[in-house]
């Protein structure tokens, strides 16, 4: 992109766990930034956070003026996009909101930087969406698969770290294994269950067909990225007691057979995708030894589905809040700041 370009960014939520890791993205990436606004509720205003060695002050967003800003990365809740997004999108500013606001929306992107950044390039409303981060990393994989080979059929188990649910989900699981880990008795509040040493079979909320909000996410998202409203897809969201990283049990059924290797060779050709894919103890990736704080999808167990001829079963890992949300949020930056060049 060229030295000359440089770009007013305002970070929505800037305080939050996201917010944060957007601010080390943008410094790791040297993205070409002129003036950083950092933008967060009232009670958080006055406080400072940092971007680039330096200190910046958040301001408060209910009293700050879009007009100028040319990118704002969102990541403060849905219904915070809803309300203020569509302001900055008509003060002239690219959007790029993470939560689930507009990702159903027809007139409004959802990308994935790796599988569909053309999608990118049609935004009317000036607002591009961020998948759910269980979608993204899932779809990182699948889709040179189902670029090759046609996928008719996806059946996801998710095991979903507790920062998907936000700092307080980290304090609780923290607080909750320490009190345990001392013979003490647990109160949940962030979830309905105790969540240290646990795992919970849940994730949003409950819709009239038996899932969540969460699973429907997988299929709504899947289709709308790949852009093939044919693919089946069923999912069940875990909740697991990992602090960083959401791990996928992911097996798919294909229009064409694909063998296994010739999908560890389409995978280790895929960007933003590492194989770890040994069969030996340890020969795979997980949340902890792996993905956290890394930016790739990392892909192991790829292996032929002994029960459909064909049919694939993948392990995918990545880092929920990096590459999940922040990273992804930059590289769509990224291809909006390329467009100018």
């Amino acid at each position: 992109m060229s030295n000359q370009a440089r770009f007013n960014v305002a970070i929505v939520g800037a305080t939050g766990a996201v917010g944060e890791t957007l601010l080390e993205i943008l410094a790791e990436r040297r993205f070409p930034v002129a003036n950083l606004v950092a933008l967060a509720s009232e009670r958080s205003a006055g406080g400072t956070v940092k971007f680039d060695g330096r200190d910046v002050v958040v301001q408060d967003l209910a009293g700050f003026d879009p007009a100028g800003i040319d990118i704002a990365l969102f990541s403060a809740g849905g219904s915070t996009s809803k309300d203020y997004a569509p302001k900055f999108a008509a003060a002239g500013a690219v959007v790029i909101d993470n939560s689930s606001a507009f990702r159903g929306d027809a007139d409004v992107p959802l990308v994935v930087a790796e599988v569909n950044p053309d999608a990118l390039k049609q935004r009317p409303r000036g607002i591009v969406a961020n998948p759910n981060c269980s979608t993204m990393q899932m779809l990182a994989a699948l889709a040179p698969l189902h670029r090759r080979a046609g996928i008719e059929r996806i059946n996801v188990a998710t095991y979903q770290s507790v920062s998907g649910t936000g700092r307080r989900a980290l304090e609780e699981l923290g607080r909750q294994t320490a009190a345990l880990l001392g013979f003490q008795e647990v109160t949940p509040e962030v979830y309905p269950v105790q969540i240290a040493f646990n795992v919970i079979p849940h994730g949003g909320d409950f819709t009239d067909n038996g899932y969540t909000t969460e699973e429907m996410k997988l299929v709504h998202e899947t289709r709308k990225i790949l852009g093939d409203d044919s693919i089946m897809v069923n999912a069940t969201v875990a909740r697991v007691p990992v602090f960083y990283g959401h791990s996928e049990a992911v097996h798919i059924e294909t229009r064409e057979k694909l063998s296994a290797a010739e999908a560890r060779a389409l995978l280790e050709q895929a960007p933003g995708v590492s194989v770890v894919d040994d069969h030996a103890d340890g020969g795979y990736p997980t949340a902890v030894t792996h993905a956290s704080g890394k930016d790739p999808v990392f892909v192991g167990r790829i292996r032929e589905d002994i029960s459909h001829p064909r049919g694939l079963d993948l392990w995918i890992v990545a880092d929920n809040i990096r590459k999940g949300a922040a990273l992804n949020a930059v590289q769509l930056a990224e291809l909006v700041a390329a467009e100018r060049d």
